[in-house]
Order: structure tokens, then sequence, then C-alpha cells
């Protein structure tokens, strides 16, 4: 639904994979491959800053082993910079029914190596469904001539396989051998439990410690309303009495120490 903010959000992460991804070179297949569709949105009102790094990015990302793809219906819609530096080229039909379309037409023409055996000018407005013209890189680096080509539909199924198939593809793996069959061993939790239920272990030749028969008597907790000896000593009045003045004397001596007033003087 934001066709802008996808793009440009795949872009960072290209940039991003070119920034983490090691050094592979000039590789037979691509490890990694981004298409960007409707390219155009891509590039339209674009800083320039952004175009250098497009244009940056894709120039050296070959090199990490990932391919970029740009869809768009007319070639001019990328910038130069970058158009510069995608190697393979396959373009469909081109209608020129207006003057506009016309001029696209030619533009589009220059972009592609010269070739004797087309006119690509009467090619590109007459191919038909399924046709394209096409050119990719060779091994030495240099544009492939310009080639008619009938564009052979994928093998791939869109639909679900099946269990049927799922099955055969599961048959065949290299790891069916040891992951097809399903095997449930025997747990030692099982086996301890097979072994108490038929009686074995309770008696295994261990000599075990004699339980006591006679248990020492426990100690009667004192009655909680019969009060102690401590609680009968400050219980009396007379040692309460004794308590109350002489934590006033203290109080009343600590703070003379502490303020440095003395006693007052009878006159």
């Amino acid at each position: 639904t934001r066709p802008v903010l996808f793009s440009t959000f795949l872009m960072w992460v290209l940039a991003d994979l070119f920034q983490a991804l090691p050094e592979v070179g000039d590789i037979d297949k691509p490890k990694l491959i981004f298409i960007f569709d409707e390219a155009h949105l891509l590039f339209t009102d674009a800083s320039k800053a952004f175009l250098n790094q497009v244009e940056q990015t894709v120039k050296l990302i070959r090199s990490k082993g990932v391919g970029v793809f740009f869809c768009t219906q007319l070639p001019t819609d990328i910038p130069n910079a970058v158009l510069s530096q995608l190697g393979a080229r396959i373009q469909h039909a081109l209608r020129a029914f207006t003057p506009d379309d016309q001029k696209a037409l030619s533009k589009t023409v220059r972009t592609y190596p010269k070739t004797k055996h087309y006119d690509l000018e009467e090619v590109l407005t007459s191919l038909g469904t399924g046709e394209a013209i096409v050119t990719v890189l060779s091994e030495k680096g240099a544009p492939t001539p310009v080639a008619w080509t009938r564009i052979r539909p994928p093998r791939s199924l869109m639909d679900t396989i099946g269990e049927d198939a799922i099955a055969a593809a599961a048959r065949a793996s290299m790891l069916a051998s040891k992951y097809l069959d399903t095997i449930d061993r025997e747990s030692a939790y099982e086996k301890l439990t097979a072994k108490m239920a038929d009686g074995e272990g309770v008696d295994a030749g261990i000599d075990l410690p004699t339980l006591p028969t006679e248990l020492p008597e426990a100690e009667v907790p004192r009655d909680a309303g019969e009060p102690s000896l401590a609680d009968q000593v400050l219980g009396n009045s007379a040692v309460k009495g004794f308590l109350r003045s002489a934590a006033s004397s203290a109080g009343r001596e600590f703070s003379r120490s502490l303020f440095g007033t003395g006693r007052r003087r009878r006159r």
C-alpha cells in the first residue's frame, strides 16, 4: 500500500547488508536477490545524496554476492548513474502512441548495445506476450549482443503441493535414513517405574540404618499464663520506680553534657 516507503526500507536493508556481508567476489549465482518493483517511485523527487548512495550500493553490492533488480516500464525512469551499473537488461514491449512515447522509445533504444541484426525501435513495438529484448554481461564482463528472446514461464507451482509430494520429498532427502523413522527409546523413568511395579529394588542388598522405635519425649512447653522469673522481677513496683528514676537521672545528665548546661545552685 506504500510502495515508496517499502522501497526506501529495502534500500536501507541493502545498504546495511553491504556493510555486514563479507566479500565473495564474482560468483556464479547470487546468494540473495533484491527486486524493486515500481522502481520509478524510488527515484521520483529523490535527493542527490540518496541517488549517490544508491549508485554506490548498486555498484559495490555485487561483490558481496547480492543481486539487485529494478522493475519499471521505461529504462528512462532510472537515473543514468544507476542504469549504467546494471548488467542484465530485460525489456518487454513498448507502445509508442504519443509523441512523448516516441521520445521515450528512442531514448530506450540508445541505452542498449548497438546491433546489426535488429531494428530495436521496430522490435520493441512488435514484441508479443512472453517476448523480450535481453542483454546480459558475458564472462569477461562485457555486454552481450541484444537478443530477441522468448521468456520461459516459471516451472514452479504456486499452489500447495499436497501431502503426497511432501512425503515423497521427505523420503528422497539425505536425512531420511536418520530422521524418517521415529524411535521411542525407553527412558530411565520408565525403567525405574517398571522395577518398582515388579517389586525389584526394594531389597537390593544395601544395609540401611535401623530407625529407632522409641522417640525421646518432647519438652512440654510452659504454660503461657505462668510468668517467668524475669517477668516477676520487672513487674515489681519497687523495681519499676527505681528504673524510672534512674532513666530520668541519666536523661538529665546526658542533656547537660550535650548542651553544656550545669546544675543550678540554690541561693
